[in-house]
């Protein structure tokens, strides 16, 4: 019996994987929807607010990212904002006025923007599909961007079944 030696030309080939699912927020989200605070679900009125904020169970929001929404078709003076995080300061880990993929768009953004791509000079990419949480797709061509003009070739999926998406043409000698 021949003794077969397996290779793992996956591992030998030299392709740098990046999963974005890997900066996604360790936080979880919760949401405060200002439309739970309207008179008749159209009007907010200061005193009745400023009064409800006082009883608000703020402890839910320790530690999570809280989403200030208004899921009502109301005019929400500004003021109201910054009242909510008055209240969430010191508590919540982060805030954000809009939806959870809104959030996630500006945050992958800020950490992406904070990546050093001068270590991907000249190496091949893969940019890691089949995540498990909701990276947004933004993220996906703003890598992109953002390495293009690093990488030697930037490919999405899998090391061992990758759809090519940018390689940069030899140079002449």
């Amino acid at each position: 019996m021949k003794n077969t030696v397996l290779v793992n030309k996956v591992a030998e080939s030299g392709l740098i994987t990046i999963n974005l699912e890997n900066y996604f927020p360790q936080h979880a989200f919760e949401v405060f929807d200002l439309k739970d605070h309207l008179f008749h679900g159209l009007i907010l009125k200061e005193k009745e607010f400023r009064d409800a904020l006082k009883i608000e169970d703020w402890t839910k929001y320790q530690d999570k990212i809280v989403l200030i929404i208004c899921s009502a078709d109301a005019i929400i003076p500004l003021w109201a904002y910054m009242l909510i995080e008055s209240y969430l300061h010191g508590k919540a880990a982060d805030t954000y006025h809009g939806t959870e993929e809104d959030y996630l768009r500006m945050y992958y953004k800020n950490v992406l923007n904070k990546m050093d791509f001068e270590k991907y000079i000249d190496q091949r990419i893969v940019i890691k599909g089949c995540s498990h949480k909701p990276v947004p797709a933004y993220a996906y061509g703003y890598i992109t961007s953002l390495l293009k003009p690093y990488a030697q070739s930037i490919m999405f999926g899998e090391p061992c079944s990758t759809v090519p998406i940018f390689k940069r043409p030899r140079k002449l000698d």
